[in-house]
């Protein structure tokens, strides 16, 4: 394949370089070298429809580092391409470069200066930690983009970023002071005002030059750069223009840093990135707009920009439909809607006084209602109702990427901006285009600057590419006619590079490439970006290439769901994209993850754990997929989900579900998982541990009725310690405990009672913890329910499977399963519900039960199937709890949700029922996952990880709660691990209602 530098060495002339490159960066780096195919893999994608293997990848540890891999990478000749979190949307951070990923280490804040208003941070530092840490001091860093959990001030300083509120704080440009960077030759040079940079040096000598290229030009750069704010294709030689000079900084002043912002990484390599900042603004109000039409909500937004909104964003009927399809977002975008609109716009205003806002407020509803839509805005002026819309809004990329099927909403002219006053003709004629090609697009994001991005829906793997090229040129016609820009703020990259040329004429361009040879004489700074790029469409450089196959293979979970071809204009689903080929739909399931980079959060949310403790692409559920996708497409080998770069991915992935609800696009790496562990299982069997641990349904009746014998090896150390060593266990961990048998004890029913209800009592309630049934027995009795038990006299319980699924024994987890359902149908029908105690046994029956192929019997009892503390609310609602509770001993409950009760939205429940028990104070603690899931943290080899979770937020926030504070947490696993980590109890919610019954 030709090199992105056009050249195409032999591969004997390849490997022998690229080797010894390698054993260099090992040799003499602190950081991380990694040149394995899986990594460079892992690296070959960003959030574009694009993908090339760079040569290998670099994390440095520290600034010196990244000098020294910029001076190895020189001495042999080859290119290096500057990463932050891969959120490119264009293509722009992948090639076949050494890649050089500083979001690991360089990630600090240097110098701070609260009074001028300026901070210096290394390019790997995330806006939004960079905004928590300005916070305090009531200062933020205003150029908030949508990707601001995961993407960097490098990555946003190369790609000139923009934001929702540009209109009022400008791009990536307007606010960046000054740049410190490495330069192609070695040398390094501080860049910004010109007036300041001393004579002789680089940095002067540098703005000397670009200052004449610019000048010998300024004819053309005044008749062809776009006038419109969200202009960011190729350089900004106009800085250099004084005719017409354009406001990068608000005193007029030349700053050489603007030619580095949005260079793409061309030019040279940041160290440190001097930031303008602003105020935090005290108050915020927002008001949503609904439309009948979407002609009325791109018209209307010219006027209403008047009123000085500080934001006013899109969203359109489709990222509407799918943001209700998610259990995440449904009730948040419930709130803003008036009946049925085709679109809504977003409209903010903030500042200092809040009653200055609320008038504001005020005036954008008289304004609608003088434009004929009276009563078509929804008033939200509390922050914590604004903080969740915005939330939905963020994700508005990756909602619109949730699609199911073949066709997906393609970036490739998402970025057009055109002058407000053309923007509904403009988006009236583009979906005209569509409609020739037979597709629809998909609009959201940045009305009030003529930029909304659109993705017409293509199928890539078939005619995708050529209608890519069709709508591409007759949208450029549009963009010229209406003299905006077709590069608005993602940048070139890949994907619009070919395209600057257009936009800004040959003699502009060929300025460009003088700017490019001066900075960069051998194009070995991130080659084939903003000049002399590749075609759009050139097949080599897709991540799905016209021959792109997934590789045959039996997947044990039914993926048909996903194995499905769109309409895109009327979005009725058709035959499957590869009918009866079960591969297929796995396959495509994976590939929802758009390699946005959702996942890279640490703040808030559930995921992803193992990714939080080690910042490591590898266990990112992004990098996971990409290996998945990888090794299904025969990229990795011919082993498939066997396979060795398998299994090390999915290593630290405690299948808390966290990706199935934070993960815009639905990727659900637990059921990945267990394909995979299946797969591993059928090829390499299983070990003692995986068998003690699938089998325990089997066993816990014989350990129960020898307790006492099981649970003394505890208490003799050497005893333990061999056990413990022959098994894989971690030696600091208690063996589990066995107690008694619940569902062999003698229950009676209640001759009062007038409601049934079937309580599922599972493995670890029954033989561990039994205390837990018979409180949770009692409550439903004392609520007027007789309680039916799932276990029939002699017969062995029923069991949901769990244990099997995690040790990769799909076959009798299935039988399980399929024993469970049969045993449970009669009561189902019969209206009856099914309560379960432990999160991942009803869980179960709602999720995983639904891919066995089981067929509506499955439906009927994931519909039945629920928690103990979802029952009680539900039935509370419908007038059938006439539960009395009473104060107890202890005021203050710190309640911590289970994995898979996060992943279901059923942690509110339980803060509904603690909120009965009078004079009860409840603090949820915001944590991820505890780290145990099930026999992970027993796990020899993931004891250190599995504490490392738990210390995230879990642990700290238990310690620091006083002592009468009683731990309540559903999960066996969580007790436990907060009982090992913490030395506190924790109960089950059912207890705590025992306890406060009156």
């Amino acid at each position: 394949m030709t090199s992105m530098t056009g050249k195409t060495p032999s591969p004997d002339a390849r490997i022998k370089p690229v080797t010894e490159l390698a054993a260099r960066l090992s040799r003499e780096m602190e950081g991380e070298v990694l040149f394995d195919h899986a990594s460079r893999g892992r690296y070959s994608t960003d959030a574009s429809i694009y993908q090339v293997m760079p040569l290998g990848v670099v994390i440095p540890r520290h600034q010196e580092d990244l000098a020294l891999a910029l001076a190895i990478a020189r001495d042999a000749g080859v290119p290096v391409l500057p990463r932050g979190a891969g959120t490119s949307q264009c293509g722009q951070t992948v090639g076949e470069a050494l890649v050089i990923d500083t979001t690991r280490w360089l990630d600090q804040v240097v110098e701070f200066d609260a009074e001028a208003r300026t901070v210096v941070v290394e390019p790997g530092i995330v806006l939004d930690h960079l905004n928590a840490w300005l916070k305090p001091h009531g200062l933020w860093f205003p150029v908030d983009v949508s990707t601001s959990a995961q993407c960097t001030v490098g990555g946003m300083t190369g790609n000139n970023s923009c934001g929702s509120r540009s209109i009022r704080y400008g791009n990536m440009v307007h606010n960046v002071l000054g740049v410190d960077a490495l330069l192609a030759d070695g040398g390094e040079a501080s860049f910004g005002f010109v007036e300041e940079l001393a004579e002789g040096s680089r940095a002067r000598l540098i703005a000397d030059k670009v200052r004449a290229i610019a000048e010998r030009v300024g004819p053309e750069i005044r008749d062809h750069f776009p006038k419109v704010l969200r202009r960011v294709g190729g350089y900004n030689l106009d800085l250099f223009d004084c005719q017409n000079p354009k406001p990068y900084d608000p005193a007029g002043r030349i700053n050489l840093a603007h030619l580095l912002v949005g260079s793409e990484g061309t030019l040279a390599v940041s160290r440190r990135i001097t930031l303008r900042l602003s105020p935090l603004p005290e108050h915020k109000v927002l008001g949503v707009v609904n439309f009948p039409t979407f002609y009325q909500a791109m018209d209307f937004t010219q006027h209403i920009v008047k009123l000085d909104p500080t934001a006013v964003e899109l969203v359109d009927r489709t990222m509407i439909d799918l943001s209700l399809e998610n259990p995440a977002f449904r009730p948040v975008i419930e709130k803003a809607l008036i009946g049925k609109p085709e679109a809504v716009l977003l409209v903010e205003f903030a500042g200092e006084d809040r009653e200055t806002q609320l008038a504001s407020l005020r005036a954008l509803n008289q304004l609608m209602g003088d434009l004929g839509l009276a009563g078509s805005v929804v008033d939200m002026p509390e922050p914590a109702e604004q903080k969740a819309l915005w939330n939905v809004r963020k994700a508005g990329l990756n909602i619109m990427m949730s699609m199911k099927g073949d066709g997906k909403p393609v970036s490739f002219i998402e970025d057009c901006a055109v002058p407000l006053e053309h923007l509904a003709e403009y988006t009236d004629k583009l979906t005209e285009v569509f409609h020739r090609h037979g597709t629809e697009g998909t609009w959201y994001a940045h009305a009030s600057v003529g930029t909304l991005h659109v993705r017409p829906i293509l199928d890539m793997r078939r005619d995708g590419a050529g209608k890519m090229r069709e709508i591409a040129e007759q949208a450029s016609a549009l963009v010229r006619e209406y003299k905006g820009a077709y590069s608005g703020e993602h940048g070139d990259g890949l994907c619009r590079g070919e395209w600057v040329a257009w936009q800004f004429g040959p003699t502009i361009n060929d300025a460009f490439r003088e700017v490019k040879r001066l900075f960069d004489p051998d194009n070995r700074f991130n080659p084939g970006k903003i000049v002399d790029t590749p075609k759009m469409d050139d097949d080599r450089y897709f991540r799905f290439p016209r021959d792109y196959r997934a590789i045959p293979l039996t997947p044990v979970f039914d993926w048909s769901a996903w194995n499905v071809r769109r309409d895109p204009l009327t979005g009725a689903q058709g035959e499957a994209g590869s009918a009866g080929d079960p591969t297929h739909g796995l396959a495509m399931a994976v590939e929802m993850c758009n390699n946005n980079g959702h996942c890279r959060k640490f703040d808030a949310g559930t995921m992803c754990p193992s990714y939080r403790i080690t910042r490591d692409e590898k266990h990112l559920t992004r990098g996971r997929a990409n290996t998945l996708r990888l090794v299904l497409s025969g990229q990795l080998g011919e082993e498939g989900l066997a396979s060795d770069d398998v299994k090390e991915a999915l290593d630290l992935c405690v299948s808390c579900k966290g990706c199935r609800r934070d993960c815009p696009t639905g990727v659900d790496m637990a059921k990945f998982k267990i394909e995979a562990r299946s797969a591993r299982v059928r090829a390499k069997g299983l070990s003692l541990r995986d068998r003690m641990v699938g089998e325990m349904p089997r066993y816990a009746p014989w350990a129960s009725r020898f307790s006492a014998l099981v649970n003394g090896i505890e208490r003799i150390p050497f005893i333990a310690r061999g056990v413990k060593r022959g098994l894989g266990l971690a030696p600091k961990r208690a063996l589990p405990a066995f107690a008694g048998n619940f569902l062999a004890e003698p229950h009676t029913a209640q001759d009062t009672a007038t409601r049934e209800v079937l309580l599922f009592v599972d493995t670890f309630n029954n033989y561990m913890e039994g205390d837990n049934a018979r409180a949770a027995k009692r409550v439903l009795e004392a609520a007027g329910y007789e309680v039916h038990l799932n276990v029939k006299q002699g017969e062995r319980p029923l069991c949901c499977g769990r244990t099997y699924l995690s040790s990769g024994q799909f076959d009798k987890a299935k039988a399980e399963a399929q024993r469970t359902l049969e045993a449970l149908m009669p009561y189902v029908n019969s209206g009856m519900a099914i309560v379960g105690l432990e999160p991942s046994c009803p869980l179960s029956m709602r999720d995983e039960f639904l891919q066995y192929g089981f067929g509506e019997e499955a439906r009927a009892l994931a519909e039945a199937a629920c928690l103990f503390e979802e029952f009680l609310v539900k039935a509370r609602e419908a007038g059938e709890l006439p539960l009395e509770l009473k104060p107890l001993a202890y005021r203050r409950v710190m309640l911590h949700g289970h994995c898979h009760q996060k992943a279901f939205d059923a942690v509110r429940p339980i803060e509904q029922v603690l909120s009965w028990i009078p004079e009860l104070e409840v603090e949820t603690i915001e944590s991820s996952c505890c780290g145990m899931a099930g026999s992970f943290g027993y796990e020899v080899e993931h004891y250190d990880a599995s504490m490392k979770m738990a210390e995230l937020s879990l642990l700290p926030a238990i310690r620091e709660a006083a002592d009468e504070a009683v731990v309540v947490a559903d999960g066996t696993s969580c007790r436990h691990q907060i009982k090992d980590g913490s030395g506190r109890e924790a109960i089950h919610v059912a207890r705590l209602l025992e306890q406060a019954l009156a």
